[in-house]
């Protein structure tokens, strides 16, 4: 290629955590890729896509490190035509230790630059592991300077600058940002600020998939040094991004794919599919079970499940008890129908009704409240379990949010399961999304999304006995939960005191259920999990004039 030209292909990449060998394989088969039929020059991958991100405390392993150091001589001795960027932790554990991108070309590692900006927020703790840099490093390939950074680096003003005052032409970002909803509008404003700042391109790699709670979208892209966005990658699958960057008498022209991005919901629904799939994947479960309930919940679920791994690895139970209506059973044997999936039904009455007369002088002398209502949760929470032990699959359990938030769910019965896809979902937003899905394909019967959600643990009974309305509840748990906003604050802002009151308690008080919750997908800016985290045993008490 000329002079005045360069080929860079961002890898947008799938890493498994702790995979070492696995990853350096992906980075060399995307490698030979790019060489091959885009005329690669130059290869960008994520950052530390030799360990996966975020390794946690498999950094303080001196093994992983060891293993680190084989997988970069590995690359030098097989990467020789061509130039690759890769992130990788370097140092020693309990010395310096750092987040780190390795040029290597010719067999060698030929420049290492180190991340400066560590994130330590939300749900990020890399001052944890590592020490910050604080040089720039610019390479130099077809008389193109070009200068790395990684990740938090590019919200930050002075890395860039740095780079660019060293003689960058270029940015190159390395990354392994998240996702969140409307992510993807922040990054592109803050990466347009940089490029503006210092009149110079910035080319901005991202992983995909899912790793336990988080989710990467990849959604890759290129900005000119105007700040506008010149290239954009597909969302949520892996991708070779071929970027021609060209020497003009006006400054780099930067020409490549212009892949459309997903709008909001179709955005939040492959997110699921996504970090479902991978976590399923990637700890090698054949598949999952489902119990179903003729509710939205499990409805979404399941369709999320099929999305994910195909109708032949999803089992879904249907566990009838006296309560459940038949409007239930005939909407979830339904869906399942349509759906194509394994179906079972399997009645709790008896199980019900055992517990109950083994528990007969216990209860003596006692009214029936939620106690028997968690004896049925827990009677299905059982059984699924069995099914899951005897045959490999995975239970999903089905719970969302604004459930989760306030503890409208049953420890060791619908809370059972390895895994919670809609974990980070408000219940408003269940709705939308499965009408979004149905707008693809009528696959949830209507009646599921249009009737009164219930529990179905006690006669005619449904949510609203015990919370407030979704719309009203989910807007105080966003105040409350996302923003951290105070009882005072969410009562002038003319939200009722007494309802108020009642969410914030309810929430406090669950925190100790949501500590033995399965790990869900997060994506939102403040998930349960590693987002916030509140102490179980707290003096710290809503203040209000109707206690």
């Amino acid at each position: 290629m000329a002079n005045n030209q360069i080929r860079v292909v961002l890898a947008q990449t799938d890493p498994v955590v702790g995979d070492v060998a696995g990853n350096t394989r992906k980075v060399i088969a995307a490698t030979q890729q790019a060489r091959q039929e885009h005329d690669a020059e130059l290869v960008v991958f994520p950052e530390l896509c030799l360990t996966g991100y975020p390794p946690e405390d498999l950094l303080l392993r001196p093994g992983l490190l060891k293993r680190v150091d084989k997988a970069l001589q590995t690359l030098c001795q097989q990467i020789d035509d061509i130039t690759i960027i890769v992130g990788h932790p370097l140092g020693e554990v309990g010395k310096e230790l750092f987040n780190a991108a390795s040029v290597i070309n010719k067999k060698h590692i030929t420049a290492q630059y180190l991340k400066q900006k560590l994130p330590n927020y939300g749900v990020f703790d890399e001052k944890r592991y590592f020490i910050e840099g604080r040089e720039a490093t610019i390479i130099e390939i077809n008389q193109f300077k070009i200068g790395l950074t990684i990740c938090e680096d590019i919200w930050f003003i002075e890395p860039s600058s740095q780079a660019v005052d060293a003689g960058a032409e270029i940015i190159v970002n390395l990354n392994a940002s998240p996702f969140k909803q409307d992510k993807t509008q922040l990054r592109e404003a803050e990466v347009g600020q940089r490029a503006r700042e210092n009149n110079v391109p910035v080319l901005y790699v991202n992983q995909i998939g899912g790793q336990d709670e988080l989710v990467f979208d990849g959604a890759s892209f290129a900005v000119n040094a105007i700040g506008e966005k010149c290239v954009q990658a597909i969302q949520f699958a892996t991708a070779l991004v071929p970027i021609t960057l060209h020497k003009t008498e006006h400054g780099i022209e930067l020409s490549g794919p212009q892949q459309p991005l997903m709008e909001e919901l179709e955005t939040v629904y492959q997110a699921l599919v996504c970090g479902l799939r991978d976590y399923v994947e990637k700890n090698r479960f054949p598949g999952v079970v489902i119990g179903l309930s003729g509710g939205i919940d499990s409805a979404l679920t399941m369709a999320l499940a099929v999305d994910a791994l195909g109708a032949e690895r999803v089992q879904a139970v249907m566990m009838p008890s006296r309560y459940t209506s038949q409007i239930s059973l005939d909407d979830a044997a339904e869906m399942a129908t349509i759906l194509g999936v394994q179906y079972r039904n399997i009645n709790i009455e008896n199980l019900f009704q055992t517990f109950l007369r083994e528990l007969e002088d216990v209860f003596a002398g006692t009214q029936p409240d939620a106690t028997e209502e968690n004896i049925q949760a827990r009677c299905r929470g059982v059984l699924l379990m069995a099914i899951s032990n005897k045959t490999g699959a995975m239970v999903l359990s089905t719970g969302n949010k604004s459930e989760m938030a306030v503890g409208y769910s049953t420890l060791y019965g619908d809370m059972a399961g390895g895994f919670s896809p809609l974990k980070d979902v408000y219940k408003t937003l269940v709705y939308k999304l499965a009408r979004y899905r149905n707008s693809l394909s009528a696959i949830i019967p209507e009646r599921i999304i249009s009737r009164p959600p219930s529990a179905e643990l006690s006669a005619d009974q449904v949510d609203q006995d015990s919370l407030p309305a979704y719309e009203i509840l989910d807007e105080i748990l966003e105040a409350y939960i996302a923003k951290d906003g105070c009882f005072e604050d969410l009562v002038a802002s003319g939200f009722d005191a007494e309802t108020v009151a009642q969410v914030i308690k309810m929430v406090d008080r669950s925190e100790y259920k949501r500590r033995q919750a399965p790990p869900g997908i997060r994506i939102t800016g403040r998930a349960f999990g590693r987002d916030r985290r509140y102490p179980i045993t707290s003096g710290y008490t809503v203040t209000s004039t109707i206690e």
